[in-house]
């Protein structure tokens, strides 16, 4: 019971990390570039690790809160 709120907020605060950390050229002021910047490009390397581990661990989290509601009923 406490250990999966404990997971779950470790998860969280690696969720938090992760997020951060992807794609710096995402933000609001990048919608005004020039128009010779497509936007599309094609994750490689150290970007799509990254990418990937926050889709996993927003999966685990999701099953981490889940669980916690199953637990806590």
């Amino acid at each position: 019971m406490q250990l999966t709120l404990i997971l779950q907020i470790i998860i969280s605060l690696i969720l938090i990390v992760l997020v951060t950390l992807q794609s710096k050229d995402s933000s609001l002021g990048s919608g005004f570039a020039s128009a010779t910047q497509s936007g599309f490009h094609t994750k490689r390397g150290p970007e799509k690790m990254i990418y990937l581990a926050t889709i996993i661990c927003s999966v685990i989290f999701l099953i981490l809160s889940f669980l916690n509601i199953a637990v806590w009923k």
